[in-house]
């Protein structure tokens, strides 16, 4: 009679991709509070774009760069550039996470074999000349809680997430301020928005907006929606009809914020950015 086979277990300092994953997912993004869009896309690329490799070692990728640099040009090619080299950064902080416990691991990262694509920043905010057309597009959308909601995005500068999630307690209309408790970083980066008059009604009308439209999702949220979260989830539009939405109404921001002529630290307290050079880290936020 046949013996059962026996279970093989990963020793601990030859990991699997999945085991690898694992570990980082829980002991850096999570513990560390990085937000569910994050840990999301992470997954994306290792249970998705990375699936056959999930029961590999990671001592064979090791030892075997050139199969890192295939998959980068097959990746490229299938889902281009930008998400090849997503995916290929990703692999690289979990392989270097890794080798931290498993010193057994080839010492040097086998995406150093990576041809990386070029990447250039988009170029698709607005300057002053071109902000009376759009304001004429915003004008033509026919619900008006996304008109406020792109316009909030525009005067605060924030990334599009933060704002859809925007809860009725973290308006504070007496100290003009807007409370962001969870952006991208997690709780740690937690800010408040200053708010000016302008950003002030914008919120006043929206509250009026949802609470016509949405009155019971608008008990909570400030862009209420019939969603499975109940606020709005998704900010794209058609261009044809509203040209700039999401993160090039933020690049407009900082783009008429330099030329207004606001100084680069009040530019990254503004927008949540890390504060460059050790004397800014001082500043108390």
């Amino acid at each position: 009679r046949p013996k059962p086979p026996v279970a093989l277990v990963a020793p601990p300092n030859d990991p699997t991709l999945a085991s690898a994953w694992s570990s980082y997912r829980a002991s850096h993004l999570e513990r560390k509070g990085r937000s569910d869009k994050t840990v999301r896309g992470y997954a994306d690329h290792v249970e998705r774009l990375l699936a056959d490799w999930l029961d590999t070692r990671l001592s064979a990728l090791g030892d075997d760069p050139s199969l890192v640099k295939a998959r980068h040009d097959a990746l490229t090619a299938k889902h281009g550039p930008f998400m090849a080299n997503s995916c290929m950064r990703t692999f690289r902080a979990i392989y270097n996470h890794a080798r931290k416990s498993a010193r057994s691991l080839p010492a040097e990262n086998p995406v150093f074999a990576v041809d990386w694509n070029p990447e250039k920043r988009r170029d698709t905010g607005l300057g002053p000349d071109d902000l009376p057309a759009w304001f004429d597009q915003l004008r033509g959308l026919d619900n008006p809680l996304r008109r406020e909601l792109h316009l909030l995005i525009l005067l605060s500068g924030s990334r599009p997430d933060p704002i859809k999630k925007i809860r009725l307690e973290h308006v504070d209309l007496r100290k003009r301020q807007l409370f962001v408790p969870n952006p991208k970083g997690g709780e740690q980066k937690a800010f408040v928005i200053p708010l000016s008059r302008q950003m002030m009604r914008c919120i006043l009308r929206a509250a009026r907006f949802g609470r016509q439209m949405r009155p019971r999702e608008a008990q909570e949220w400030l862009f209420p929606a019939e969603s499975g979260p109940g606020h709005i989830y998704e900010h794209k539009e058609d261009r044809a009809v509203l040209s700039h939405w999401g993160n090039d109404l933020r690049q407009t921001y900082r783009t008429m914020g330099q030329v207004a002529g606001i100084n680069e630290v009040d530019m990254h307290l503004l927008m949540n950015h890390s504060l460059p050079g050790v004397n800014a880290g001082y500043i108390t936020r």
